[in-house]
Formats: C-alpha cells, sequence, structure tokens
C-alpha cells in the first residue's frame, strides 16, 4: 500500500521521526481526554459535589487543546516537507526531460509529460502529505489506546485487538482491487491527456481533411472510457470505506453489549468501562481516517511511480574529455544511425563533416529525417555507436557541454513566455545589460516595430507569444541567439515555415547577414533558402542520398533535382 521508495527522498527520515513523536504525544492528549471525561462522567454519576469536576473540566479542555494543537503541527510539518519534496521532484522531472530530450517526449507522450510535471506533481505532494501522518497515527496512536483499554478491561483490549487484523485484511483486499482499478484509471489518464495535446496540434490538418468529426469521436471514446474507470475506482472506494466503518461499529456495539451485561451483574465497575467505550472509536480512528485517504492518495501513489520510472530512465553521459573548441568547429559524422522505439523511421549510416563558417541546408520530404538529423547534431538525441568526430575528439554522441554551450536552437514555432519582451530576449543570457539587449534587438530587425510600442521592450507579451505575430516571434528568438555571443552554432527546424512570403523575406533579409562566420545547419522546405547555402544534404527515408554544394547537386544529382521538382509542386499547389 505503501512505496518504500518514499524513504528515498531527501530528508524524510527525519521528518518521520518528528511527526512519530508528535503522533506519539498526541496518542496521549487522546488518553488524557478519555480520562478525564469518563472520570467527570463517574463523579457526577455518584453525585458528589459540583465543584470537584473542575479539574476533570479543565484537564479535558487541555487535552482537547493539545490535542489540536498537535494536529495543527503535524499536519503543518508535513505539508511544508510534501511541499518542498514534490518542487524537487518537479525539479528533478523536468531536468530529466531535458536531458533525455525528444525522444522520451516522443515516447512518453506530450500530454502525459505536461500532466505527469503538473497534475502528478501535485498529487505527488498530497500524498506525500497524507500517507506520512496517517501512517503514523495508524502505526502508534492504536496501540498506545489498546494498552490502557486493556489494563482497565482484559476482555474489552482483547477484542479490540482481534478486531484490528480482520480491518487491516479487509482493507489489504479492497486496497489490492482499487490498486489495480486506479492503476488503469491513471493509465487512462495519460492516454486521454495524449489524445488531447495531440487533437489539439493537428486540428488545422484534421480540419483540411474533413475528418475531424471522426477524431472527435475517437477523443469521446478515450474519455468515455476514462469515465468508467473512475467510476469503478469509486465504487471500490465506497465498499471499503462501508467495510471498515462496519466492522468498526460492530467491534465497538460487541464491546458495549458485554460490557453493559457486566455493570448490571455488578463484575465491572463504571470508569473501566466508560473509558474502554470512549476509547475504542479513537482506537479505530486512525485506520478508518487511513482507509479513507488511502484511495485519495492513489493518483498520488501511480503519479509518484510514473515520475520515478521517468527518473530511472539513463541519460547521456558527457565524454571524460570534452572536445578542444577554442579554434574553428569541424564536425564529422561516419555512419550515424538512430532508430526509434517501437518506429521504422530514424536516420541511417549518415556521413558528413561540417564547418564552422559553413551555411548548411537540410532538405527532404515530409517523414524523411530532417527533424530526427537537426536533433541528432544538437545532442536532443543519441545514436548508436560512436558516430562523431569534434575536432579531431571522438565522440559517441553530441549532447556534451563543450558542445551545446555554443548552440542556439530556432524551431517552426520558438516559445515566449509570458513577460516582457526584453526578459524573453534574455532566455540565454539573464544577466544581459538593457542596451546588450537593446543592440540584439536592433540586430534581429525589431526596432521598427518596437518603436510603435508604447513600452518598448518593457513591453508585457502573454504566454506562448499571444499578441505576437509568427514573424516577430522569430525576430525575438532571433535576438535572443544574437544576445548570448559564445553561440557559434545555429541550429533552425523550418523556422519560415508558417510564415507568408512577405513576412519570410523580411526576415530572410534580416537573418542572412548574421549568418556570416557561423556553423548555421538549416532544414527547411522553402526552395530560395537552397541559393544562400554553401552546402546541402538531401535525405529520403532516413538516408542521405546526395550532398554538396547546390551548384553541383543540381547539376549531378539527379536525387536532388527530383526533389527540388517535387518541392516546386508542392509550393504551386500551395500558392
Amino acid at each position: 500500500m505503501i512505496d518504500k521508495r518514499l524513504l528515498q527522498l531527501p530528508g524524510i527520515r527525519k521528518i518521520m521521526l518528528m511527526l512519530a513523536a508528535l503522533t506519539l504525544g498526541q496518542a496521549f492528549v487522546i488518553l488524557g481526554q478519555g480520562h478525564f471525561l469518563a472520570a467527570g462522567i463517574v463523579h457526577a454519576w455518584h453525585l458528589l459535589p459540583m465543584a470537584g469536576l473542575v479539574p476533570y473540566i479543565l484537564g479535558f479542555g487541555l487535552a482537547y487543546a493539545g490535542r489540536q494543537a498537535i494536529t495543527w503541527a503535524r499536519n503543518a510539518l508535513a505539508e511544508h516537507y510534501a511541499r518542498r519534496a514534490a518542487s524537487d521532484l518537479q525539479t528533478r522531472l523536468l531536468a530529466q526531460v531535458y536531458a533525455l530530450g525528444p525522444q522520451a517526449v516522443a515516447q512518453e507522450g506530450t500530454g502525459n509529460l505536461v500532466t505527469m510535471a503538473l497534475d502528478g506533481v501535485g498529487e505527488t505532494q498530497n500524498y506525500i502529505e497524507l500517507i506520512l501522518n496517517k501512517v503514523l497515527s495508524m502505526m502508534i496512536i492504536p496501540w498506545v489506546l489498546v494498552g490502557y483499554i486493556f489494563m482497565q478491561q482484559h476482555l474489552a483490549g482483547i477484542a479490540l485487538l482481534i478486531m484490528f487484523p480482520v480491518i487491516i485484511l479487509f482493507m489489504v483486499i479492497l486496497g489490492m482491487a482499487a490498486r489495480d482499478e486506479s492503476e488503469r484509471q491513471y493509465a487512462g489518464f495519460q492516454r486521454m491527456s495524449n489524445h488531447f495535446i495531440d487533437s489539439l496540434r493537428g486540428l488545422k490538418t484534421l480540419q483540411l481533411m474533413g475528418i475531424s468529426k471522426q477524431y472527435a469521436q475517437n477523443v469521446y471514446t478515450v474519455s468515455e472510457d476514462y469515465r468508467k474507470q473512475t467510476m469503478k475506482v469509486l465504487r471500490i472506494a465506497m465498499l471499503s470505506s462501508f467495510a471498515m466503518d462496519f466492522f468498526a461499529t460492530l467491534s465497538i456495539a460487541v464491546i458495549a453489549v458485554f460490557m453493559g451485561i457486566d455493570l448490571l451483574n455488578g463484575k465491572l465497575s463504571l470508569y473501566p468501562a466508560l473509558v474502554a467505550l470512549i476509547l475504542a472509536p479513537e482506537y479505530f480512528m486512525p485506520i478508518r481516517e487511513f482507509g479513507s485517504d488511502y484511495h485519495a492518495t492513489l493518483n498520488g501513489k501511480n503519479a509518484l511511480t510514473a515520475i520515478w520510472q521517468l527518473l530511472a530512465l539513463p541519460v547521456p553521459q558527457p565524454a571524460t574529455q570534452q572536445p578542444e573548441l577554442a579554434g574553428p568547429l569541424t564536425l564529422t559524422a561516419s555512419d550515424l544511425t538512430f532508430q526509434y522505439p517501437d518506429r521504422d523511421d530514424g536516420i541511417k549510416q549518415a556521413s558528413f563533416t561540417l564547418h564552422e563558417g559553413q551555411k548548411v541546408a537540410i532538405i527532404g520530404a515530409s517523414g524523411s529525417g530532417k527533424s530526427t538529423l537537426l536533433n541528432l547534431i544538437g545532442g536532443f538525441l543519441q545514436p548508436t555507436g560512436e558516430p562523431f568526430t569534434l575536432n579531431g575528439t571522438p565522440l559517441a554522441h553530441l549532447a556534451q557541454p563543450a558542445w551545446q554551450e555554443h548552440l542556439s536552437y530556432i524551431p517552426q514555432n520558438p516559445y515566449l513566455f509570458a513577460n516582457t519582451i526584453a526578459e524573453n530576449i534574455r532566455f540565454y543570457q539573464p544577466e544581459a545589460s538593457e542596451a546588450a539587449v537593446q543592440q540584439a534587438a536592433s540586430e534581429a530587425g525589431l526596432s521598427d516595430w518596437l518603436r510603435t510600442l508604447p513600452e518598448g521592450l518593457a513591453t508585457r507579451i502573454g504566454e506562448g507569444g499571444r499578441g505576437v505575430s509568427g514573424g516577430q516571434a522569430q525576430r525575438i528568438a532571433l535576438a535572443r541567439t544574437l544576445l548570448a555571443k559564445e553561440r557559434r552554432i545555429w541550429l533552425f527546424d523550418e523556422p519560415t515555415a508558417h510564415l507568408d512570403i512577405e513576412t519570410e523575406s523580411e526576415l530572410k533579409a534580416t537573418m542572412l547577414p548574421l549568418f556570416a562566420g557561423r556553423l548555421v545547419i538549416f532544414a527547411t522546405h522553402r526552395l530560395h533558402w537552397l541559393n544562400q547555402m554553401d552546402w546541402v544534404i538531401v535525405l529520403a527515408h532516413g538516408q542521405i542520398v546526395a550532398q554538396g554544394a547546390p551548384a553541383d547537386l543540381a547539376a549531378h544529382s539527379a536525387a536532388y533535382r527530383a526533389l527540388v521538382a517535387q518541392m516546386k509542386g508542392e509550393a504551386h499547389v500551395q500558392a
């Protein structure tokens, strides 16, 4: 029921000791409540002076206040630790996703990872907070109470001890059923999240192809499956709560009947009977609370398991000997091969050499492997073997600090944060001065647009770039890159694919002069970029079928000419 890996969380043993001490104190104040209440009733039953009740009333009040104070302290301590642990897990998760790269995102699903990093971390916090308090309550409080009850009335103590494992047995049986259903429910939630994200991403394509309604039915089916799985979990949860309440109530009723008979027969005095009856519900309370909250924590437990599984995945390790990049860069790939898990696409036996100062285009039909090759060069994917040589240093992959510190990546849709334009430009250089940001914005061609904004660089933009056009977003991404002067390798993944021809022409005029002296690798479908390139790599089905200068390829490569003809036909159709 409890994930033993919780003990791996930093600082959890210290917190558990502190909570255990508070729980032990709470057990004794609960005992004090029962004692003072029973003693006060006995005092009143014997018609003793009312003044004699004052110590019992004060004792009960102090015990009650102490109980509430300890409960507050336990909850505050557990909540503070759970929030800190969840925040640490979220940080580690995001760092792991970044280190694993796009392959992990594709394998796990974007929707699943977003859900895991946001909702899953919140569920994990709730799980840690509840499980610490509830488990310690169940481990400490009942035994302090049953020990005192046993000293006062042996039969009551024995009856309570017998019923405890019976309730535990039913809780285990129903808990296992609930766990299995909850795991299926969480898997359904992950599947629904991925379907939802995929449908949002491909909505325009689905509408153009006329199958949006058909896909809507698919989303409905997935969400309906999730609803049914949730209802199954709720049914088991309600059955489990009923079973625990039933057996706990039955136990108390049995004890009450037998002690009532003993009281009538004069075999038992009033105080032991009263204190046993008052403390019996408190004896069962921790296990009842654990059982009811157990179902509320199942999603958190499943989310924590999913997070730990992702954190356990091996990440690419940098080479022991980092390449020396003080001089001009030369990157060579020999028989570069990468295969996606459970998929046929990838890169097969690609070989090429790139030099700093080159402008390199990667072209090919959709699905030919352009983005995969770009991700391999960026170090976001790890190939098999040891295919790279960087400035004479053999490397198994390019997830190397020395390489990636010089790298800037500009995708089709660069992400902009809900902040000022200046802070978005400072993405790579958070400490950059206002003058440096202004210069980078000017070099990226943002000056005319900024002059139309009353607050200029201090203008706030929405999450994901709301309020900013595609061309302006690309220029802000370009300004980010220009601000980081040490970044000498620029990777572009079809950055103008979604821009109209006028905007693209203006952006191209801004970008071309900035390419000088840098290694620029440009994956594109647009033919007019090819004449500006020094080298072109032609991909088909994950293989390099041709490479060379554009003029040479146009004269001697049938694969290049066929692809160019195909791209011209696509451009004509789209126009």
